[in-house]
């Protein structure tokens, strides 16, 4: 009976480890690479896919967004761009910028946008890195202190924060190291955040009224190689998508580890292409496409 049962659980676990396997591959599509797709920048991020068939990214360093379309070279978009890094799109279809220059600003004209708050409490905000706009209009974004000078810092707290019209400024979380990456779960009652310093991902429920608790550790990347938790995705079935230690790191919704994916240093992710089946991925001087299987969730 011993040596049956020992047959049933190796069985078992050769079924789960096989099933875990081939659930990764199939997220990517069959001998998909990282396929660099344009070139020559100084350090790229936040990229976000335009429905009319265009991707837009930031060059931060140079303070200008890229518009690069299929077929075609990148060209720019938006110079200055209030040194931007993340990018999204509002419920308007109106682009919405995380800028280090210490302001969260929305697209106004072809070539120009407005700012939609730069203070928490009379202070400076510290360089807005990544951004996301929920169903209800309000904006999320990370606000660590990466793109700020000593002199010109005026926050001591590294924040996750949410703006709406009715409620202006929040402070949701203050005790994140270097907040980053942010993402809604498809049914935005998740809200998953990078913490570039301590190389992990933490989860949050989402009230009702917008607020957030019951804050977890979701997943924690211990690996070699370059890059780190920067920026991150989810799927249509709530898989989490993040930048890491070597490349693409790929979750479960419960936070299991589905499948690492080598790829350069990336910074960023945004999903886009046909049927939003194409992951689009900055990186320091470069911006690649990866081809997948399943579909990204996008919230705008």
């Amino acid at each position: 009976m011993k040596t049956f049962a020992k047959s049933i659980t190796g069985i078992i676990a050769l079924m789960l480890i096989t099933t875990f396997t081939v659930s990764g591959q199939q997220m990517v599509k069959e001998n998909a690479e990282p396929e660099k797709i344009t070139e020559g920048y100084q350090f790229t991020e936040g990229p976000v896919w335009h429905d009319s068939g265009y991707l837009l990214f930031s060059d931060i360093p140079a303070n200008t967004i890229y518009k690069w379309t299929p077929g075609s070279e990148a060209e720019v978009y938006m110079k200055p761009s209030g040194h931007s890094n993340g990018l999204t799109f509002d419920r308007e279809g109106r682009l919405v910028l995380a800028q280090h220059d210490g302001a969260v600003a929305k697209q106004v004209g072809e070539n120009s946008f407005e700012v939609v708050v730069d203070s928490y409490e009379g202070k400076r905000l510290n360089s807005p890195n990544d951004i996301v706009v929920k169903s209800d209009g309000s904006i999320y974004f990370t606000d660590p202190s990466f793109g700020v000078s000593e002199e010109d810092k005026e926050l001591d707290i590294q924040g996750v924060y949410r703006y709406s019209g009715d409620q202006g400024l929040q402070l949701l979380v203050s005790d994140f190291n270097m907040p980053n990456g942010i993402a809604f779960s498809p049914d935005e009652e998740k809200l998953y955040v990078n913490d570039s310093r301590r190389n992990h991902i933490r989860v949050f429920e989402v009230n009702g009224d917008g607020t957030l608790e019951n804050g977890k550790l979701f997943a924690k990347m211990e690996s070699e190689g370059p890059g780190g938790a920067d920026g991150m995705k989810v799927d249509t079935k709530g898989n989490v998508y993040s930048t890491g230690p070597g490349g693409l790191w790929i979750f479960s919704p419960e936070g299991e580890l589905i499948r690492q994916v080598d790829t350069p240093r990336i910074t960023n992710l945004a999903w886009g292409g046909k049927d939003r089946k194409t992951l689009f991925m900055t990186a320091p001087n470069a911006v690649y496409k990866l081809e997948m299987k399943v579909k990204g969730y996008t919230s705008f």
